[in-house]
């Protein structure tokens, strides 16, 4: 399993763009940079991405990334639960 995340380029002023090249250096994740994901409003509140689709929030970068790790880890549970 690949996680997907992925980053609005309008949403690194919040420091997404630290967290990208940082998850960008596990070639175990896919990780890609829109011009636009169409959440405008979540965009400029604060830092976020999608995880496999589904949007994680953080009020910090630094939590963002730590959110997004947590968020594979429950993946990949739940991956290894349905292959028994």
């Amino acid at each position: 399993m690949r996680p997907i995340i992925e980053f609005c380029a309008s949403n690194m002023h919040t420091g997404t763009d630290k967290v990208m090249k940082d998850l960008e250096q596990n070639p175990e994740f896919d990780v890609m940079e829109y011009g636009c994901l169409g959440n405008c409003g979540q965009c400029y509140m604060e830092p976020y991405a999608l995880v496999n689709g589904e949007i994680i929030a953080a009020e910090s970068a630094e939590s963002l990334h730590v959110r997004i790790l947590e968020k594979i880890k429950e993946i990949e549970a739940m991956y290894d639960l349905l292959s028994e």
